[in-house]
């Protein structure tokens, strides 16, 4: 829709005026992109700007697109975004109507990077069945459980609701990681399932004060997160050799 685009332009040009009123406006060129969920991008390239907004966004209220324009001028001028224009995106953007186009748009267009949940030490399926018994009662509806393509040590695990997916790292099948500590990291990705994401004027929080002394009552919990204190360091000093 090119008079949206033009519109879009406008708006960003009007933004970049107000926040940096002393430099020159930069050319601009905003598209709507058809990103796999709620993203948008602005990049700065040889004198010209360049904006994506996702495609969600299309039908949005001039409101919505002006608070996202000073947004994303405020973060490419490393500004602070104006208050007023931030909650105004956010009740927008968190809102059930926009929330579910941006799931459809991730089941869709996504697409998740599988194995199997047959390790080489460890089986997931079996790990989830215990778990669910012995702390969920056996109500946790099973998702697609697999190991990760490739050994990642920043994320340990990862449910995706959208996929209904937990994923856990490859780099925990190994013998010399301890079954309670994957045991560990799949129930605190099980506990996603039973404590979803809450929505809290504007912002999703994930690990609420019940998920978090649900959490606590692992048995290991205090010995898992040594484990999870010694995978930071490992990570940190593998980023420190990388750098030299």
């Amino acid at each position: 829709m090119p008079d949206t685009q033009t519109h879009l332009g406008a708006l960003f040009t009007d933004a970049f005026r107000q926040l940096e009123p002393s430099r020159p406006t930069p050319d601009i060129e905003v598209r709507f992109y058809p990103y796999t969920g709620l993203n948008h991008t602005i990049r700065l390239r040889s004198g010209r700007v360049y904006v994506r907004v996702s495609d969600i966004f299309r039908d949005a209220p001039m409101n919505i697109h002006r608070a996202l324009a000073f947004i994303l001028v405020a973060k490419l001028l490393r500004r602070r975004t104006p208050q007023v224009h931030d909650r105004v995106y956010r009740d927008y953007a968190f809102s059930p109507q926009v929330q579910r186009a941006a799931d459809i748009a991730r089941r869709r267009r996504g697409r998740k990077q599988l194995t199997s949940p047959r390790g080489v030490n460890y089986n997931l399926e079996r790990l989830f069945d215990r778990l669910n018994r012995r702390h969920f009662g056996g109500e946790l509806e099973k998702p697609t459980l697999s190991w990760s393509p490739r050994r990642t040590r920043r994320i340990l695990g990862h449910h995706d609701p959208v996929h209904e997916t937990i994923v856990i790292s490859k780099s925990l099948d190994s013998p010399d990681v301890p079954e309670w500590f994957v045991e560990y990291i799949l129930f605190h990705e099980m506990l996603h399932i039973k404590h979803p994401a809450r929505l809290i004027k504007g912002r999703r929080f994930y690990h609420t004060k019940t998920f978090r002394a649900e959490e606590e009552r692992y048995p290991y919990y205090e010995q898992a997160q040594d484990w999870l204190d010694a995978f930071a360091r490992q990570r940190r000093n593998f980023q420190r050799a990388r750098a030299a």
